[in-house]
């Protein structure tokens, strides 16, 4: 089968001919119909410090994926061949105490798909069925594609209550985006969205920000005070990794507010730990990956009620083949990306959306 290799130490990828996976007992070999390109296969292609810190070459990448279930295990019991999945890119031991008190997603054994096991920027991936997800069958794949990465911005806004609340987003990337649409869905009163490039941020507005402000021409912190009535938000989610955005967040954010962490920082970021947290009675909470699998529910759930819509995120599908595209047009200086799903077949990628196909699940 064909599939995108980190062949070697350094930067850049190669489209390989490879073996196709195995299927263990308890595992099911899906035939990938679109993946997505995410903020860590870019730091693989580039083969900086966030990309080779854990992946040892060869390795092939990717994990966020849509595709079907053509062959399973003798010990598959909860996929069907046929099924439309998609896949949690955390791999839990299920075994491990962190695991067994209800947090898997904090699996102290955790392996991560397309890094310590070989990925879905493929034609075929080998997965255990306890980390597939199965589709509504109707599922744009573009969406269904996206749903690991977006369950990011769903777990980081609700893991507590934001309906009539005040919600600042610092970051303008897709999981930012994601949290923008996600607080709309769930009614949030004020949407503030923070980021610093004009073309995302137009997004954000569409996904339901009700306001905008450019970080590199406003003062978020004057301009979220005078929106939040001069005490600051309710909530802020910080989605982009920014020590700048960090501090600022938790300037802005009220007394007894809430602060989700998930944009991962470059280093250690200092604060004012006593005027900043302790005084305010801040709640920081930390956000990593996702609650396997009550995210998952609470996704599908606002996705059928048609309350949510990603789809504004998605602003390129190409052909598999133009994978090396897709990583230009995502780290350009101009950078007028946000989501690229690559597709498998090119029928999807012209359509756009479609139902599932009864037609040619073969392996062979």
């Amino acid at each position: 089968m064909k599939a995108l290799v980190k062949a070697e130490p350094g930067p850049g990828l190669a489209m390989q001919e490879v073996a196709q996976p195995q299927v263990g007992s308890h595992d099911v070999l899906v035939k990938v119909r679109a993946c997505s390109i995410c903020g860590t296969d870019l730091h693989l292609y580039q083969w900086d410090r966030a990309g080779s810190d854990r992946l040892r070459p060869p390795m092939i990448i990717g994990h966020e994926f849509c595709g079907y279930a053509v062959r399973c295990g003798p010990g598959v019991t909860s996929i069907r061949e046929g099924d439309f999945v998609s896949a949690d890119s955390h791999l839990p031991d299920w075994s491990c105490s962190v695991c067994r008190n209800g947090l898997p997603h904090l699996c102290a054994n955790l392996h991560i798909l397309g890094v310590d096991r070989p990925g879905a920027f493929a034609e075929y991936v080998s997965l255990p069925e306890t980390s597939l997800w199965v589709n509504d069958p109707g599922l744009d794949p573009a969406l269904a594609s996206i749903q690991d990465p977006m369950g990011n911005a769903v777990h980081a806004t609700l893991v507590e209550p934001v309906a009539g609340r005040s919600v600042v987003i610092f970051g303008d990337g897709p999981t930012g985006l994601g949290a923008v649409a996600v607080a709309r869905a769930a009614g949030a009163a004020v949407i503030v969205h923070v980021g610093l490039s004009d073309f995302l941020l137009d997004i954000g507005r569409r996904l339901g920000a009700t306001e905008s402000i450019h970080a590199k021409r406003q003062d978020p912190v004057a301009e979220v005070r005078r929106l939040c009535g001069g005490e600051g938000a309710d909530v802020v989610l910080e989605m982009s990794g920014s020590p700048a955005a960090v501090r600022q967040g938790l300037e802005c954010l009220r007394p007894g507010g809430r602060f989700s962490a998930f944009g991962l920082t470059n280093g250690p970021v200092e604060l004012d730990l006593t005027n900043q947290v302790i005084f305010k009675g801040a709640r920081i909470l930390g956000i990593t990956g996702r609650v396997m699998w009550e995210t998952w529910y609470q996704m599908a759930g606002l996705l059928r009620s048609g309350r949510l819509d990603f789809g504004p995120i998605v602003t390129h599908r190409l052909p598999f083949e133009q994978w090396q595209h897709a990583f230009d047009l995502l780290l350009a200086p101009d950078r007028r990306a946000a989501k690229i799903v690559l597709f498998m077949d090119e029928d999807d990628q012209a359509i756009g959306r479609r139902g599932t196909r009864a037609t040619d699940l073969r392996t062979g």
